[in-house]
């Protein structure tokens, strides 16, 4: 087993990959969503109509999602994904939380959350502003925003961050943070297809490769069973991302980083239901 600090890095690295992402502060002034949708069951999970074929169009709908986190096959905590929309400035947010419950993660109080402010430009999830706050007791407690100045073309961080990545980012148009790409993959996923996208995250960019399943496989998190199209990083070398994605389910229902073959971050969907 590796050092418990490592736990730490790892959990960071699987937020900024999502995974999946405006300012904390804007964050917390946007509506909460509704929590009144009941949420899926197994026998939902399991339903033809939750499992069809992967070809319809998946479009952007508000959800929550809760997540077990795990590391090294060992239960560390919980994560909770959702997207919210505003209507009143056509905007959208992303935000996604993990907190550490047990173990390591448990004694240091590891807290991680980050935010995307997007809009929908055509088919692309536009980014506008990002923020990331990681706390962990004892450890660290850092923030930092970012900016995309699609006038400018750049794209800048402020608060923690190193002086490198304080220097503006050229943009393009499909640049996206972490988190949008999780939801880009939602979208886009298609038995066999390629994905491609630019990260333009931290202060840094890089191109992401995905290749996808040609057929959806089984898979169950939570004791729940989906048909799920694999979706696989192809140019992660040593770090591997891994998500499943099932149709008609607008969030991952796995999600799996692995390090030098071995499983780190890992994932996996309890339960997910619509908001407002």
């Amino acid at each position: 087993m590796r050092p418990a600090v490592p736990l730490i890095a790892a959990c960071v690295l699987a937020t900024a990959a999502l995974v999946a992402t405006m300012p904390r502060a804007s964050a917390q002034d946007a509506p909460a969503p509704n929590a009144a949708t009941e949420a899926t069951t197994p026998d939902q999970a399991t339903s033809p109509s939750a499992n069809a074929g992967m070809d319809e169009p998946r479009t952007l709908q508000p959800f929550v999602a809760s997540y077990e986190a795990w590391y090294e096959g060992r239960h560390a905590g919980t994560a909770t994904m959702q997207v919210v929309r505003d209507d009143a400035a056509s905007r959208w947010r992303v935000d996604l939380g993990v907190r550490g419950d047990r173990g390591f993660a448990g004694i240091v109080n590891l807290n991680i959350e980050q935010s995307t402010v997007f809009d929908v430009a055509g088919e692309v999830y536009r980014p506008l502003s990002q923020a990331t706050t990681r706390k962990a007791a004892l450890f660290f407690n850092r923030r930092t925003t970012g900016t995309y100045d699609w006038r400018a073309n750049t794209a800048r961080w402020t608060g923690d961050v190193s002086k490198e990545r304080r220097v503006p980012v050229p943009i393009e148009h499909g640049d996206m943070s972490g988190l949008l790409i999780n939801l880009a993959v939602i979208r886009d996923a298609q038995p066999g297809a390629t994905l491609q996208y630019r990260l333009v995250d931290n202060g840094r960019a890089r191109d992401y490769h995905y290749q996808v399943s040609a057929e959806p496989e089984s898979v169950t998190v939570a004791e729940l069973s989906y048909r799920a199209l694999k979706v696989e990083r192809t140019n992660g070398g040593n770090d591997e991302m891994i998500l499943w994605v099932a149709d008609g389910v607008p969030t991952p229902v796995r999600i799996l980083q692995r390090e030098d073959g071995e499983d780190a971050v890992d994932l996996r969907l309890v339960e997910y239901r619509a908001a407002p």
